[in-house]
Protein backbone atom coordinates (compact mmCIF):
# COMPACT_ATOMS: atom_id res chain seq x y z
CA UNK A 1 0.00 0.00 0.00
CA UNK A 2 1.13 3.32 -0.69
CA UNK A 3 2.29 5.48 2.40
CA UNK A 4 -0.22 7.35 3.80
CA UNK A 5 -0.24 10.36 6.96
CA UNK A 6 -0.77 9.03 10.60
CA UNK A 7 -4.11 9.65 12.26
CA UNK A 8 -3.28 12.38 14.49
CA UNK A 9 -2.57 10.67 18.28
CA UNK A 10 -1.64 12.01 21.52
CA UNK A 11 1.50 10.14 21.88
CA UNK A 12 3.59 11.91 18.90
CA UNK A 13 6.43 12.79 19.44
CA UNK A 14 7.18 17.06 18.72
CA UNK A 15 9.83 17.08 15.61
CA UNK A 16 11.46 20.48 15.61
CA UNK A 17 12.65 21.56 12.11
CA UNK A 18 16.40 23.14 12.75
CA UNK A 19 18.36 25.34 10.52
CA UNK A 20 21.31 24.73 10.04
CA UNK A 21 22.66 28.14 9.85
CA UNK A 22 20.29 29.65 13.01
CA UNK A 23 21.14 26.67 15.19
CA UNK A 24 23.22 27.70 17.77
CA UNK A 25 20.53 30.66 18.54
CA UNK A 26 17.60 27.91 18.64
CA UNK A 27 19.40 26.04 20.82
CA UNK A 28 20.08 28.83 23.12
CA UNK A 29 16.10 29.53 23.20
CA UNK A 30 15.60 26.11 24.49
CA UNK A 31 16.29 24.66 27.87
CA UNK A 32 19.88 24.21 28.93
CA UNK A 33 19.34 20.72 29.09
CA UNK A 34 18.24 20.55 25.61
CA UNK A 35 21.15 22.69 24.52
CA UNK A 36 23.26 20.28 26.39
CA UNK A 37 22.29 17.22 25.22
CA UNK A 38 22.55 18.05 21.33
CA UNK A 39 26.06 20.03 21.86
CA UNK A 40 26.94 16.48 23.48
CA UNK A 41 25.52 14.30 20.40
CA UNK A 42 27.23 16.62 17.74
CA UNK A 43 23.63 17.92 16.23
CA UNK A 44 24.43 21.24 14.57
CA UNK A 45 21.48 20.77 12.36
CA UNK A 46 23.10 19.85 9.44
CA UNK A 47 20.54 17.77 6.47
CA UNK A 48 20.28 14.01 7.75
CA UNK A 49 20.86 14.69 10.97
CA UNK A 50 18.62 13.70 14.01
CA UNK A 51 18.02 13.41 17.72
CA UNK A 52 16.07 11.87 20.53
CA UNK A 53 15.93 13.99 23.14
CA UNK A 54 15.18 12.43 26.35
CA UNK A 55 12.45 14.16 29.00
CA UNK A 56 13.63 16.10 32.08
CA UNK A 57 13.00 13.35 34.65
CA UNK A 58 12.65 10.15 32.92
CA UNK A 59 14.31 8.14 29.52
CA UNK A 60 10.93 8.75 27.58
CA UNK A 61 11.96 11.44 24.48
CA UNK A 62 10.68 14.38 25.09
CA UNK A 63 11.24 16.24 21.52
CA UNK A 64 13.16 15.10 18.35
CA UNK A 65 15.23 16.72 16.02
CA UNK A 66 15.87 16.60 12.39
CA UNK A 67 18.49 19.18 10.87
CA UNK A 68 17.40 21.79 7.33
CA UNK A 69 20.97 22.24 6.60
CA UNK A 70 21.66 25.51 5.09
CA UNK A 71 20.07 27.76 2.51
CA UNK A 72 22.87 26.92 0.03
CA UNK A 73 22.68 23.02 0.83
CA UNK A 74 18.72 23.16 0.44
CA UNK A 75 19.05 24.63 -3.15
CA UNK A 76 21.10 21.24 -4.40
CA UNK A 77 19.14 18.79 -2.62
CA UNK A 78 15.47 18.02 -2.75
CA UNK A 79 13.41 16.57 0.16
CA UNK A 80 15.36 17.38 2.79
CA UNK A 81 13.57 15.86 5.56
CA UNK A 82 12.98 12.87 3.67
CA UNK A 83 16.63 12.40 4.56
CA UNK A 84 15.91 12.93 8.84
CA UNK A 85 12.48 10.72 8.27
CA UNK A 86 14.97 7.95 6.88
CA UNK A 87 17.11 7.93 10.22
CA UNK A 88 14.18 8.84 12.76
CA UNK A 89 13.33 5.81 15.41
CA UNK A 90 9.69 4.17 14.88
CA UNK A 91 6.98 6.23 15.62
CA UNK A 92 5.10 9.02 14.68
CA UNK A 93 6.27 12.71 14.87
CA UNK A 94 4.22 15.69 14.33
CA UNK A 95 6.24 18.93 13.17
CA UNK A 96 6.30 21.15 16.32
CA UNK A 97 5.49 25.03 15.55
CA UNK A 98 7.95 26.98 13.26
CA UNK A 99 9.15 30.16 13.94
CA UNK A 100 11.83 32.74 12.45
CA UNK A 101 14.96 30.96 10.15
CA UNK A 102 13.35 27.48 10.98
CA UNK A 103 9.94 28.15 9.07
CA UNK A 104 9.35 26.33 6.39
CA UNK A 105 7.09 28.14 3.72
CA UNK A 106 3.67 26.44 3.34
CA UNK A 107 4.53 25.59 -0.69
CA UNK A 108 8.17 24.05 0.04
CA UNK A 109 6.38 22.04 3.40
CA UNK A 110 4.15 20.18 1.11
CA UNK A 111 7.11 19.01 -1.48
CA UNK A 112 8.47 18.10 1.99
CA UNK A 113 5.28 16.03 3.29
CA UNK A 114 5.60 14.52 0.42
CA UNK A 115 9.18 13.20 0.14
CA UNK A 116 8.53 12.23 3.55
CA UNK A 117 5.85 9.95 2.76
CA UNK A 118 7.77 8.40 -0.23
CA UNK A 119 10.66 7.87 1.91
CA UNK A 120 8.78 4.84 3.30
CA UNK A 121 7.94 3.54 -0.12
CA UNK A 122 9.55 -0.11 -1.02
CA UNK A 123 9.29 -2.23 -4.15
CA UNK A 124 8.54 -5.57 -1.79
CA UNK A 125 7.25 -7.85 -4.23
CA UNK A 126 9.94 -9.91 -5.17
CA UNK A 127 11.43 -9.77 -0.65
CA UNK A 128 9.66 -8.65 2.21
CA UNK A 129 11.38 -5.19 2.89
CA UNK A 130 10.39 -3.01 6.32
CA UNK A 131 9.87 0.82 5.83
CA UNK A 132 11.49 3.57 8.47
CA UNK A 133 8.18 3.36 10.22
CA UNK A 134 8.87 7.12 11.15
CA UNK A 135 5.04 8.24 10.62
CA UNK A 136 4.01 11.85 10.28
CA UNK A 137 0.93 13.82 11.20
CA UNK A 138 0.00 15.96 8.42
CA UNK A 139 0.61 19.70 9.29
CA UNK A 140 -1.94 21.85 9.54
CA UNK A 141 -2.78 24.02 6.29
CA UNK A 142 -1.51 21.30 3.98
CA UNK A 143 -3.98 19.06 1.82
CA UNK A 144 -2.77 15.70 3.39
CA UNK A 145 -5.59 14.34 0.56
CA UNK A 146 -3.75 15.65 -2.36
CA UNK A 147 -0.22 14.94 -1.08
CA UNK A 148 -1.27 11.33 -0.52
CA UNK A 149 -2.71 10.91 -4.07
CA UNK A 150 0.32 12.15 -5.61
CA UNK A 151 2.23 9.71 -3.44
CA UNK A 152 -0.28 6.51 -4.80
CA UNK A 153 0.50 7.49 -8.30
CA UNK A 154 3.75 7.76 -7.51
CA UNK A 155 4.48 4.59 -6.43
CA UNK A 156 2.19 2.81 -9.09
CA UNK A 157 4.79 4.12 -11.25
CA UNK A 158 7.53 3.07 -9.44
CA UNK A 159 5.97 -0.16 -8.94
CA UNK A 160 5.76 -0.84 -12.94
CA UNK A 161 8.88 0.42 -14.39
CA UNK A 162 10.78 -1.76 -10.91
CA UNK A 163 8.84 -5.13 -12.43
CA UNK A 164 10.78 -7.07 -14.30
CA UNK A 165 9.86 -7.87 -18.00
CA UNK A 166 9.06 -11.52 -17.36
CA UNK A 167 6.17 -10.41 -15.08
CA UNK A 168 5.48 -6.11 -16.94
CA UNK A 169 4.93 -7.55 -20.35
CA UNK A 170 1.98 -5.97 -22.71
CA UNK A 171 -0.61 -8.34 -21.28
CA UNK A 172 0.83 -6.97 -17.99
CA UNK A 173 0.85 -3.78 -19.07
CA UNK A 174 -2.40 -3.77 -19.84
CA UNK A 175 -3.89 -5.70 -17.21
CA UNK A 176 -2.45 -2.70 -14.95
CA UNK A 177 -3.89 0.42 -17.67
CA UNK A 178 -7.46 -1.66 -17.24
CA UNK A 179 -7.05 -2.28 -13.23
CA UNK A 180 -6.88 1.66 -13.16
CA UNK A 181 -9.46 2.23 -15.22
CA UNK A 182 -11.88 -0.09 -13.07
CA UNK A 183 -10.90 1.80 -9.85
CA UNK A 184 -11.71 5.34 -11.06
CA UNK A 185 -14.89 3.86 -13.65
CA UNK A 186 -12.63 4.97 -16.93
CA UNK A 187 -12.93 2.76 -19.74
CA UNK A 188 -10.24 0.93 -22.08
CA UNK A 189 -10.32 -1.14 -25.47
CA UNK A 190 -7.19 -2.57 -26.49
CA UNK A 191 -6.74 -3.39 -30.22
CA UNK A 192 -4.78 -6.74 -30.17
CA UNK A 193 -5.94 -8.18 -33.31
CA UNK A 194 -3.13 -8.38 -35.42
CA UNK A 195 -5.08 -7.55 -38.79
CA UNK A 196 -6.80 -4.74 -37.15
CA UNK A 197 -3.52 -3.68 -35.69
CA UNK A 198 -1.18 -4.54 -38.88
CA UNK A 199 -3.85 -2.28 -41.19
CA UNK A 200 -4.36 0.36 -38.58
CA UNK A 201 -1.49 0.62 -36.46
CA UNK A 202 1.05 -0.63 -38.52
CA UNK A 203 4.63 1.10 -37.09
CA UNK A 204 3.43 -0.96 -33.63
CA UNK A 205 2.83 -3.97 -35.03
CA UNK A 206 6.21 -4.21 -36.80
CA UNK A 207 8.14 -3.57 -33.79
CA UNK A 208 5.90 -5.92 -31.58
CA UNK A 209 5.27 -8.95 -33.80
CA UNK A 210 8.80 -10.65 -33.36
CA UNK A 211 7.63 -11.34 -29.60
CA UNK A 212 5.83 -14.12 -27.82
CA UNK A 213 3.49 -11.64 -26.06
CA UNK A 214 1.32 -10.01 -29.05
CA UNK A 215 1.79 -6.23 -29.34
CA UNK A 216 -1.29 -3.90 -29.12
CA UNK A 217 -2.58 -0.40 -28.51
CA UNK A 218 -4.09 -0.11 -25.30
CA UNK A 219 -6.94 2.95 -24.98
CA UNK A 220 -8.18 4.11 -21.91
CA UNK A 221 -10.87 6.98 -21.97
CA UNK A 222 -12.05 9.59 -18.86
CA UNK A 223 -14.42 12.22 -18.52
CA UNK A 224 -17.31 13.49 -20.24
CA UNK A 225 -17.10 17.13 -20.19
CA UNK A 226 -14.33 19.70 -20.82
CA UNK A 227 -11.03 20.03 -22.52
CA UNK A 228 -9.66 16.80 -24.17
CA UNK A 229 -6.17 15.94 -22.61
CA UNK A 230 -4.41 13.09 -24.06
CA UNK A 231 -1.50 11.30 -23.03
CA UNK A 232 0.69 9.17 -24.81
CA UNK A 233 3.25 6.66 -23.36
CA UNK A 234 6.22 4.90 -24.60
CA UNK A 235 5.19 0.95 -23.41
CA UNK A 236 8.40 -0.81 -24.38
CA UNK A 237 8.03 -3.50 -21.82
CA UNK A 238 11.58 -4.67 -23.20
CA UNK A 239 14.08 -3.55 -25.59
CA UNK A 240 16.39 -6.16 -26.97
CA UNK A 241 17.59 -3.44 -29.66
CA UNK A 242 16.17 -5.69 -32.03
CA UNK A 243 18.20 -7.09 -35.06
CA UNK A 244 20.56 -3.72 -33.68
CA UNK A 245 20.95 -6.07 -30.34
CA UNK A 246 22.02 -4.03 -27.73
CA UNK A 247 25.02 -4.99 -25.67
CA UNK A 248 24.40 -6.82 -22.45
CA UNK A 249 25.41 -3.61 -20.46
CA UNK A 250 23.11 -1.84 -22.31
CA UNK A 251 20.44 -4.38 -22.02
CA UNK A 252 20.44 -4.34 -18.49
CA UNK A 253 18.27 -1.62 -17.62
CA UNK A 254 15.84 -2.23 -20.57
CA UNK A 255 12.72 -3.55 -18.24
CA UNK A 256 12.37 0.44 -17.85
CA UNK A 257 11.97 0.94 -21.66
CA UNK A 258 8.47 0.74 -20.84
CA UNK A 259 8.73 4.07 -18.11
CA UNK A 260 6.82 6.87 -19.95
CA UNK A 261 3.86 4.15 -20.08
CA UNK A 262 4.00 3.42 -16.53
CA UNK A 263 4.74 7.49 -16.07
CA UNK A 264 1.10 8.45 -18.19
CA UNK A 265 -0.13 6.23 -15.83
CA UNK A 266 0.43 7.73 -12.78
CA UNK A 267 -0.36 11.02 -14.38
CA UNK A 268 -3.66 9.77 -15.05
CA UNK A 269 -4.42 8.61 -11.98
CA UNK A 270 -3.75 12.10 -10.36
CA UNK A 271 -6.30 13.85 -12.81
CA UNK A 272 -9.10 11.20 -12.38
CA UNK A 273 -8.09 11.30 -7.98
CA UNK A 274 -8.96 14.72 -8.49
CA UNK A 275 -11.77 14.96 -10.66
CA UNK A 276 -9.86 17.71 -12.46
CA UNK A 277 -12.99 18.83 -15.82
CA UNK A 278 -11.13 17.41 -18.73
CA UNK A 279 -11.72 14.75 -20.78
CA UNK A 280 -8.75 12.47 -20.69
CA UNK A 281 -7.89 10.15 -22.72
CA UNK A 282 -4.37 7.24 -22.60
CA UNK A 283 -2.79 5.93 -25.31
CA UNK A 284 -0.13 3.19 -24.70
CA UNK A 285 1.12 1.20 -27.51
CA UNK A 286 2.72 -2.09 -26.06
CA UNK A 287 5.01 -4.11 -27.38
CA UNK A 288 8.57 -6.20 -26.54
CA UNK A 289 11.11 -5.36 -29.09
CA UNK A 290 12.28 -8.87 -29.72
CA UNK A 291 14.14 -11.21 -32.31
CA UNK A 292 13.18 -13.56 -34.05
CA UNK A 293 12.70 -14.93 -37.77
CA UNK A 294 9.87 -12.06 -38.48
CA UNK A 295 11.49 -8.64 -36.66
CA UNK A 296 11.78 -6.22 -38.53
CA UNK A 297 15.10 -5.08 -40.25
CA UNK A 298 17.35 -2.33 -40.64
CA UNK A 299 17.02 -1.04 -44.36
CA UNK A 300 12.98 -1.99 -44.35
CA UNK A 301 10.84 0.75 -45.02
CA UNK A 302 7.36 1.02 -43.43
CA UNK A 303 4.29 3.13 -44.10
CA UNK A 304 2.87 4.39 -40.84
CA UNK A 305 -0.61 5.47 -39.95
CA UNK A 306 0.06 8.78 -41.06
CA UNK A 307 0.69 7.34 -44.18
CA UNK A 308 4.22 8.82 -43.90
CA UNK A 309 7.02 6.17 -45.18
CA UNK A 310 9.57 5.65 -42.60
CA UNK A 311 13.11 4.10 -43.68
CA UNK A 312 14.11 1.79 -40.61
CA UNK A 313 18.58 2.78 -40.33
CA UNK A 314 18.30 1.09 -36.84
CA UNK A 315 15.89 -1.38 -35.42
CA UNK A 316 16.68 0.37 -31.64
CA UNK A 317 15.14 3.39 -32.69
CA UNK A 318 12.09 1.48 -31.42
CA UNK A 319 10.26 3.63 -29.36
CA UNK A 320 9.60 6.38 -32.43
CA UNK A 321 8.08 4.13 -34.62
CA UNK A 322 5.06 2.71 -31.48
CA UNK A 323 5.28 6.15 -30.00
CA UNK A 324 4.34 7.41 -34.24
CA UNK A 325 1.02 5.91 -34.73
CA UNK A 326 -0.64 6.35 -31.63
CA UNK A 327 0.02 9.83 -31.70
CA UNK A 328 -1.35 9.71 -35.46
CA UNK A 329 -4.36 8.42 -33.96
CA UNK A 330 -4.57 10.88 -31.03
CA UNK A 331 -4.48 13.56 -33.05
CA UNK A 332 -7.55 12.49 -35.10
CA UNK A 333 -8.91 13.23 -32.26
CA UNK A 334 -8.20 16.74 -32.13
CA UNK A 335 -7.31 17.00 -28.45
CA UNK A 336 -6.83 20.45 -26.98
CA UNK A 337 -3.20 19.32 -25.41
CA UNK A 338 -1.62 16.32 -26.55
CA UNK A 339 1.39 15.21 -24.37
CA UNK A 340 3.81 12.19 -25.14
CA UNK A 341 6.53 10.74 -22.32
CA UNK A 342 8.88 8.33 -23.62
CA UNK A 343 12.07 6.82 -21.85
CA UNK A 344 13.56 7.59 -25.94
CA UNK A 345 16.87 8.29 -26.41
CA UNK A 346 20.42 8.24 -24.65
CA UNK A 347 21.64 11.67 -26.17
CA UNK A 348 18.87 13.12 -23.41
CA UNK A 349 20.95 11.52 -20.46
CA UNK A 350 23.85 12.98 -22.21
CA UNK A 351 22.58 16.54 -21.85
CA UNK A 352 20.89 16.39 -19.07
CA UNK A 353 21.80 13.94 -16.92
CA UNK A 354 19.15 11.51 -14.76
CA UNK A 355 17.31 13.72 -12.53
CA UNK A 356 16.48 15.99 -15.14
CA UNK A 357 13.46 15.63 -17.56
CA UNK A 358 13.72 17.02 -20.88
CA UNK A 359 10.62 18.33 -22.67
CA UNK A 360 9.89 20.01 -26.17
CA UNK A 361 6.44 22.54 -26.31
CA UNK A 362 5.95 24.25 -29.47
CA UNK A 363 4.74 27.04 -27.41
CA UNK A 364 6.71 29.91 -24.76
CA UNK A 365 3.68 30.13 -22.58
CA UNK A 366 3.00 25.97 -22.17
CA UNK A 367 7.02 25.30 -21.48
CA UNK A 368 6.89 28.57 -18.63
CA UNK A 369 3.61 26.54 -17.53
CA UNK A 370 5.56 23.47 -17.37
CA UNK A 371 8.79 25.23 -15.43
CA UNK A 372 6.10 26.74 -12.67
CA UNK A 373 4.59 23.55 -11.84
CA UNK A 374 8.21 21.92 -11.49
CA UNK A 375 9.51 24.30 -9.33
CA UNK A 376 6.01 24.21 -6.96
CA UNK A 377 6.39 20.32 -7.29
CA UNK A 378 9.96 19.72 -6.60
CA UNK A 379 9.77 17.62 -10.39
CA UNK A 380 12.66 19.30 -11.95
CA UNK A 381 12.17 19.70 -16.11
CA UNK A 382 14.45 21.32 -18.68
CA UNK A 383 12.86 22.88 -21.65
CA UNK A 384 14.93 21.74 -25.29
CA UNK A 385 14.34 22.97 -28.49
CA UNK A 386 12.07 21.74 -31.39
CA UNK A 387 14.89 23.11 -33.68
CA UNK A 388 13.78 23.55 -37.20
CA UNK A 389 16.68 23.71 -39.42
CA UNK A 390 17.49 20.03 -38.11
CA UNK A 391 14.12 18.59 -39.59
CA UNK A 392 16.67 17.49 -43.09
CA UNK A 393 18.42 14.91 -40.51
CA UNK A 394 15.35 13.13 -40.11
CA UNK A 395 14.92 12.95 -44.17
CA UNK A 396 16.64 10.44 -45.90
CA UNK A 397 15.97 10.80 -49.21
CA UNK A 398 14.09 7.09 -50.62
CA UNK A 399 11.29 7.33 -48.09
CA UNK A 400 9.45 10.21 -46.13
CA UNK A 401 11.63 10.00 -42.57
CA UNK A 402 14.48 8.53 -41.02
CA UNK A 403 14.08 6.24 -37.76
CA UNK A 404 17.62 7.29 -37.08
CA UNK A 405 20.17 10.04 -38.76
CA UNK A 406 23.47 9.25 -38.87
CA UNK A 407 26.20 11.29 -37.17
CA UNK A 408 25.12 11.41 -33.34
CA UNK A 409 24.18 14.81 -33.13
CA UNK A 410 21.43 15.94 -31.31
CA UNK A 411 19.63 12.74 -30.71
CA UNK A 412 17.08 13.35 -28.16
CA UNK A 413 16.12 16.85 -30.79
CA UNK A 414 15.66 14.96 -33.87
CA UNK A 415 13.39 12.07 -31.88
CA UNK A 416 10.99 15.10 -30.73
CA UNK A 417 11.27 16.56 -34.50
CA UNK A 418 10.20 13.08 -35.60
CA UNK A 419 7.44 12.57 -33.35
CA UNK A 420 6.24 16.30 -33.95
CA UNK A 421 5.54 14.63 -37.28
CA UNK A 422 3.12 12.74 -36.21
CA UNK A 423 1.00 14.96 -33.82
CA UNK A 424 0.06 17.68 -37.14
CA UNK A 425 -1.33 20.63 -35.79
CA UNK A 426 -2.15 19.48 -32.49
CA UNK A 427 -0.90 21.26 -29.86
CA UNK A 428 1.94 19.21 -28.65
CA UNK A 429 4.63 18.60 -25.59
CA UNK A 430 7.09 15.64 -25.58
CA UNK A 431 8.89 14.68 -22.66
CA UNK A 432 12.32 12.39 -23.37
CA UNK A 433 12.30 10.86 -19.77
CA UNK A 434 15.45 8.53 -18.13
CA UNK A 435 12.67 6.86 -15.44
CA UNK A 436 15.24 5.59 -13.20
CA UNK A 437 17.28 6.77 -10.19
CA UNK A 438 20.81 5.80 -10.32
CA UNK A 439 22.08 6.47 -7.27
CA UNK A 440 19.85 6.52 -3.83
CA UNK A 441 18.96 9.87 -2.50
CA UNK A 442 16.49 11.09 -0.24
CA UNK A 443 12.76 9.76 -1.14
CA UNK A 444 14.48 8.36 -4.30
CA UNK A 445 16.05 4.92 -3.72
CA UNK A 446 17.87 3.49 -6.75
CA UNK A 447 15.29 1.91 -9.29
CA UNK A 448 12.10 3.15 -10.98
CA UNK A 449 11.17 6.86 -10.32
CA UNK A 450 8.49 9.18 -12.15
CA UNK A 451 9.45 11.85 -14.28
CA UNK A 452 7.39 15.45 -15.69
CA UNK A 453 4.63 13.98 -14.17
CA UNK A 454 3.75 16.41 -10.98
CA UNK A 455 5.18 19.13 -13.35
CA UNK A 456 2.49 18.35 -15.78
CA UNK A 457 0.00 17.99 -13.12
CA UNK A 458 0.26 21.19 -11.55
CA UNK A 459 0.79 23.10 -14.81
CA UNK A 460 -2.98 21.31 -16.11
CA UNK A 461 -4.68 24.51 -15.00
CA UNK A 462 -3.14 27.11 -16.51
CA UNK A 463 -2.63 24.86 -19.60
CA UNK A 464 -6.06 24.15 -20.23
CA UNK A 465 -7.69 27.11 -18.15
CA UNK A 466 -9.40 25.00 -15.81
Amino acid sequence: MPPVFAAPCDLALSLHIVDQDSCADWLQSQPARVAQWAQANGFRGAIGQVLIVPGEDTAAPAMALAGYGTALQRARRRFVLAAAAEKLPEGTYRLAGQTGENTIPQDQLAQECFGWLMSDYRFDRYKEVKGSGAALIAPEGIDATAIESLVAAECLTRDLINTPAADMGPDQLQAAAEGLAQDFGARTEVTLDEALLSGNFPMIHAVGRAAAARPRLIDMRWGDTGPKLTLVGKGVCFDTGGLNLKPGASMGLMKKDMGGSATVLGLARMIMAAGLPVQLRVLIPAVENAVSGNAFRPGDILTSRKGLTVEINNTDAEGRLVLADALTLASEDDPDLLISMATLTGAARVAVGPDLAPFYAGSDADAAAIAGGAARMADPVWRMPFHAPYEEMIEPGIADLDNAPSGGFAGSITAALFLRRFAGETRYMHFDIYGWTPNAAPARPKGGVGQGARAIFAALPGLLDL
